[in-house]
């Protein structure tokens, strides 16, 4: 039976994450959210790598189907355990990956299932991009085949993210969320949007935020996100040194799961940080409320430039002032509803910081702007809408 023969209340969409301990799971919950808007039947299934922890809080109400990940030849069998999870009529895989698209397109081959492909960072961006290379001699691949520890026993390694790009003209459709991957793999455009009517200002009291987390003795700076090295954290920090003003704080929320990058910045700038723990979405809104100020200092790199950050939306919905730099995409997002300085330019935030406080009217009209435009471009609702449209032609 063909999707066009079944009604559409009862399809159901199989997202597929490479790891949900790894950010791939926010884009995924996303996509889950939309789709639910869609009234299909929504799971996600993805791997678990690291520990038993997810790397975000699930929407309530989203079913998240976990299948424990493992290194190759063990992999195989944790591979034929998510295959047999993904009964959807539709397969959605976040990110080419062999553990999702891979896994997805086999699926595909097995029973003609139709497969989406999102992409939401360029995954080579990591490991160098177009400089990337593995040319190993005959006894080094027979290492990083047969040794325990062996590189290419990892399930997601550069060398078959390669293999997977060659094989994007597999999926029945691609959804990209930036113009470097537009332009890199062709696609149709899908932002990463927010759900503007959860995400509404108007619904929370920004003074009882500030009390209820800890924060109203400060002018908050927050990042509700994983701090990496990219993210421009450093720049942000440097200029609070360089201001000196005793109740600035940067509030960093969710922290990075990965590594141990949020302690090596609270040794050096412990007296400017304060960490809250992660939130489930429908939370979230009333956490972004406490802020005073998003900041999204991004630095440009190749990963910076093929990234939609999610904190954009984050800020512009809930009408935010915000403070980010010249990369990617993100002075077309904003396109005068924030505030832009240039990346890796720590005096220039400096100076952007004392101008949003000094003229805060001024700013708190920008954040107006800034939602206007995420309910009219960047809203779930529109999301939903290009996604249709998607849909209907599978």
């Amino acid at each position: 039976m063909t999707l066009n023969h079944r009604a559409k209340s009862a399809l159901k969409v199989s997202l597929v994450v490479s790891d949900l301990a790894g950010g791939g799971a926010v884009r995924a919950f996303l996509l889950g959210q939309v789709l639910q808007k869609l009234r299909y039947d929504v799971e996600v299934v993805g791997f678990l790598f690291v520990g038993n922890d997810l790397y975000a809080a699930p929407p309530g109400g989203m079913a998240i189907a976990s299948v424990p990940g493992a290194r190759y030849p063990q992999f195989v069998r944790s591979a034929a355990e998510l295959l047999h999870r993904l009964d959807g009529d539709i397969i959605y895989a976040v990110k080419p990956k062999p553990t999702s698209f891979g896994l997805s397109v086999l699926k595909k081959l097995q029973t003609r299932r139709p497969v989406i492909l999102d992409m939401d960072d360029w995954e080579l961006s990591w490991h160098g991009g177009d400089d990337w290379s593995y040319r190993p001699s005959l006894k080094q691949l027979a290492r990083d085949l047969l040794k325990p520890s062996g590189v290419l026993r990892e399930p997601d390694h550069p060398l078959y993210i390669t293999w997977m790009e060659r094989l994007v003209s597999q999926a029945n459709a691609l959804t990209v969320d930036t113009q470097f991957l537009l332009d890199r793999f062709g696609g149709v455009y899908l932002p990463n949007g927010k759900d503007t009517a959860l995400f509404d200002p108007d619904r929370y009291d920004g003074a009882a935020s500030k009390h209820r987390y800890g924060l109203s003795a400060y002018r908050v700076l927050m990042f509700p996100g994983a701090p990496r090295p990219h993210k421009g954290l450093e720049d942000v920090l440097m200029a609070l040194d360089q201001l000196n003003e005793p109740d600035f704080r940067l509030v960093i929320v969710g922290g990075n799961p990965y590594d141990d990058y949020d302690d090596q910045l609270i040794r050096q700038w412990g007296r400017w940080i304060i960490k809250l723990p992660k939130h489930p979405v429908e939370q979230m809104p009333e956490v972004l409320a406490a802020a005073d100020v998003i900041v999204v200092p991004q630095r440009d790199t190749l990963v910076a430039n093929a990234q939609f950050p999610l904190k954009l939306t984050d800020g512009m919905a809930m009408a935010k002032p915000i403070l980010s730099t010249r990369v990617g995409d993100i002075p077309k997002i904003l396109d005068g509803a924030g505030y832009l300085v240039d990346p890796g330019a720590p005096g220039q935030i400096a100076d952007q910081i004392q101008q949003i406080f000094n003229h805060f009217d001024e700013a708190i009209t920008r954040g107006q702007r800034a939602r206007a435009k995420c309910v009219k471009c960047y809203s779930t609702d529109t999301m939903a809408t290009i996604l249709e449209e998607i849909i209907s032609h599978l």
